[in-house]
């Protein structure tokens, strides 16, 4: 019987870290994100620039709102 108590502890122990170490993972990593996003609207408008175009607003909003951010 005690067996299978301990068995039962280490899975039910598993669980839950498991379970805390991805929220506290997946909280860290939108804390990341934003604080540094991948990209911003500096980065539009250099490689706008690279490609020899000016972009309007309205294009970098697009650009802002199709990645998401």
């Amino acid at each position: 019987m005690d067996f299978w108590m301990s068995i039962l502890y280490f899975v039910i122990g598993g669980i839950v870290g498991a379970a805390i170490s991805f929220f506290v993972t997946k909280k860290n990593f939108e804390k990341q994100l934003k604080e540094n996003p991948p990209i911003n609207e500096k980065m539009i408008r250099a490689m706008y620039a690279q490609m020899g175009r000016k972009p309007s607003e309205a294009q970098i909003r697009a650009i802002m709102k199709s990645m998401g951010q």
